[in-house]
């Protein structure tokens, strides 16, 4: 049997290990996180079309190529019931994404100052998705691992959301609690990169208030900056009408459209709790 032809083999066997999303506190339907190992749930790479980075990526940059290959993205249905696992390469593939339906959990940071501040990134240009753009603190995936698979209070993604800002912008684990973030929300978009390339993702929206140092990792972002309101909203009309080839993130953008600024006057209030809806997932 072909590899493609084992990946539409139904997947009854994960019955049993569906998810309850029917209050903001996620579990395990029938057995206890604790119980449940990595190993429970398949993984997808031997069913993807492309296991193999083909001739067209010999000049993807080292570390992110390495990331690309290691790294084990969650996959999940649009309930968010974790299915298994792929590799970050295969889950971005465009060709995976609208052939299989491929789709992962992701989450999106938002961290303000003490001055009610958004801290922005620019993507490295070594980014295999989206570089150069600019987009909101920091956009990653929690990692098919434990720590990061615990449903409880969205604790996995928040403690990948640790580890990426440590990685990404040298913040250290003291200056962003796990407990500081606030998950707000979950979206689900499709948005391709090139004609290669492309996002379909079950994004996480956490929200933190911090005054942090940051240190750029220059491999995973170009440049930082904070903005007020106002400096987002120029920033907008302008990567609307093109200015200085500026661009932002597809994800970033839907988030300020459809909810960013009513959640800014919660920041400020310190209200944020009164915002939080993770019944819901909104399609955009």
């Amino acid at each position: 049997m072909s590899a493609s032809s084992l990946f539409n083999l139904p997947l009854i066997r994960l019955r049993s290990l569906a998810i309850s999303s029917s209050s903001s506190s996620f579990r395990f339907a029938h057995r206890p996180l604790s119980s449940i190992s990595p190993r429970t749930l398949p993984n997808f790479r031997a069913f993807s079309g492309t296991a193999m980075a083909d001739t067209k990526d010999a000049g993807m940059d080292a570390v992110q190529r390495r990331l690309m290959f290691e790294d084990e993205c969650i996959l999940v249905d649009e309930t968010d019931r974790v299915l298994g696992h792929d590799s970050k390469y295969n889950c971005h593939l465009m060709e995976n994404i609208e052939a299989k339906n491929l789709l992962h959990r992701a989450f999106s940071v938002f961290l303000f100052n003490s001055k009610y501040e958004l801290l922005l990134q620019q993507r490295s240009n070594t980014k295999v998705t989206f570089p150069l753009v600019w987009t909101n603190t920091c956009c990653s995936h929690p990692l098919y691992r434990e720590s990061e698979l615990i449903q409880e209070n969205a604790l996995g993604v928040r403690n990948a959301a640790q580890r990426k800002l440590l990685d990404e912008l040298g913040i250290v684990a003291e200056d962003v609690p796990v407990d500081e973030f606030t998950a707000l929300g979950r979206m689900l978009y499709k948005a391709p990169s090139d004609g290669k390339w492309g996002e379909h993702e079950l994004d996480y929206l956490l929200f933190i208030v911090r005054d942090v140092k940051v240190q750029p990792n220059p491999d995973e972002v170009a440049d930082i900056k904070y903005v007020s309101r106002e400096e987002l909203k120029e920033l907008v009309k302008k990567a609307d009408a093109g200015e200085e080839g500026l661009k932002l993130s597809p994800w970033f953008r839907l988030v300020v459209d459809n909810f960013l600024m009513k959640w800014w006057d919660h920041v400020e209030k310190g209200t944020l709790g009164e915002a939080i809806d993770m019944k819901t997932i909104h399609k955009l």
